[in-house]
């Protein structure tokens, strides 16, 4: 809904939106080697072109200079067209993603290869809230074990960083949270520690 009411970026219709999703390979296009028809994925729309200086980076490789994420693009970078239209009038792309759809056309370097036995209909989260806050921990923050982390949200991306601080070792996850109903639901990820800002009259940083 943010992005369908154009908060933040140049409106651009009409266009299919989306960029959570899973599916399977239906053809590739002139160049693509790592992937065939058939093969499992998941749709990134922070993608990777694998050659630039962000993705050669083990600090900086969400950020990679072709394909990070764009909301005013609405074309293919390779010819600046789009693939998709309605009676010979083009629809616009949205993050080279476009997942609300039964098909869609995506960049390579856009895709990501699961396993073919990944249930498609449970795995499509991974494809953004998940990598991105298991990512922000695991390859960014990088807490050493028996460190504490805080973890400000309990939605997904908040969740798959709690997730991540526990892998990395963390000794204590502190969940900063406004919804107290999220906490036991949230000890599954490694949370063991909830701090509630509503019961607090000076700032959250102070009571962590």
């Amino acid at each position: 809904v943010y992005y369908w009411e154009c908060k933040g970026y140049t409106p651009l219709f009409p266009r299919i939106l989306g960029h959570e999703a899973s599916g399977i390979v239906e053809s590739v296009g002139e160049g693509v080697n790592d992937l065939k028809p058939g093969d499992h994925v998941l749709p990134i729309f922070t993608g990777e072109c694998k050659e630039c200086r962000h993705c050669l980076s083990e600090e900086s490789n969400n950020m990679c200079e072709l394909l990070r994420i764009n909301c005013d693009r609405g074309v293919m970078l390779a010819d600046g067209k789009t693939r998709f239209s309605i009676n010979g009038k083009p629809i616009y792309h949205f993050v080279g993603t476009s997942t609300f759809s039964q098909y869609t056309v995506v960049h390579v370097g856009q895709v990501a290869k699961i396993s073919p036995t990944a249930p498609l209909d449970k795995v499509c989260p991974i494809s953004c809230g998940i990598c991105t806050g298991f990512g922000a921990t695991v390859n960014v923050a990088k807490p050493k074990k028996g460190q504490t982390v805080a973890v400000f949200g309990l939605g997904a991306v908040g969740l798959a960083a709690a997730e991540g601080a526990r892998v990395c070792g963390a000794s204590r996850i502190i969940a900063v949270d406004v919804n107290p109903r999220r906490f036991e639901e949230a000890k599954r990820f490694g949370i063991t520690e909830f701090v509630n800002p509503k019961d607090y009259d000076k700032p959250v940083q102070e009571v962590i």
